[in-house]
């Protein structure tokens, strides 16, 4: 599966961190972080789908984001539950997802009015953890989108990055 995501920065990864010793009692933490900005499928031939990607992306601007507290999905769709994860407000964001989205099909409860900006720390586990979790104060992180990108869910790496002008 290939996807658009967003790189977060090093203020973000070190948050995660700092929580990782409330996170020890779910099942799965993830200990590399990034946001999904959008998932695009598989391809035989990568590299147009690559190219359709940055097509859809032409002009598209640098934007705004801010880790703003810490949520959870109760009951996601895909995968175990709950999910725990940094909670991410960008109206540029998701206008680059609802632009995307035009031109690869959302992904039905995960993608198009369902999206929700987001960094996973964990998931599987206690659903009263997840809600202390999400009681906890944290101090907000901002900071300027300039890239995306094209990554290889497979491998799990980065294929190609895609600028966003400022």
């Amino acid at each position: 599966m290939y996807s658009v995501n967003v790189p977060v920065p090093g203020r973000v990864r070190a948050l995660a961190a700092d929580l990782y010793p409330s996170l020890v009692g779910f099942d799965t933490v993830r200990d590399d972080h990034s946001l999904l900005l959008k998932r695009l499928g598989d391809a035989p031939q990568v590299d147009r789908l690559q190219h359709r990607t940055h097509r859809a992306l032409e002009g598209a601007p640098a934007v705004e984001a801010a880790v703003t507290g810490i949520d959870y999905f109760p009951e996601p769709p895909l995968g175990s539950a709950p999910v725990v994860y940094l909670a991410v407000e960008s109206p540029g964001l998701e206008q680059i997802h609802r632009d995307l989205a035009e031109v690869f099909d959302p992904v039905e409860g995960l993608e198009g009015p369902d999206y929700v900006p987001h960094v996973t720390l964990a998931r599987g586990g206690d659903l009263e953890t997840a809600r202390r979790l999400a009681d906890h104060e944290i101090d907000q992180v901002t900071w300027t989108v300039s890239e995306l990108e094209f990554f290889d869910g497979q491998y799990r790496l980065p294929v190609s990055r895609i600028s966003l002008p400022a």
